[in-house]
């Protein structure tokens, strides 16, 4: 999938968040738009094109913080990493 998109288990649907890795400070903008990941304690899974701009195609994994940017009041202000 090429588009700026992500999957997550707990944010509603359609909700734009900012993934940061906290290795580099790199961030990229992406949207929910679907469920996962399931297994492997992964917190967020990335498209191919948020993965590559936020420049963790190579590795695969990284560790990251997740703040929505959308309204959503029960997450407002809340980190998820």
């Amino acid at each position: 999938m090429n588009s700026m998109c992500s999957a997550r288990k707990i944010l509603p649907m359609n909700t734009d968040v900012r993934v940061q890795d906290l290795t580099t400070g790199r961030s990229v903008d992406v949207r929910i738009n679907d469920r996962g990941p399931f297994g492997r304690a992964r917190g967020i899974e990335l498209s191919r094109e948020a993965a590559k701009r936020l420049g963790i195609m190579e590795k695969g994994t990284a560790r990251v913080r997740v703040t929505a940017l959308s309204d959503v009041p029960q997450y407002r202000n809340v980190y998820m990493t």
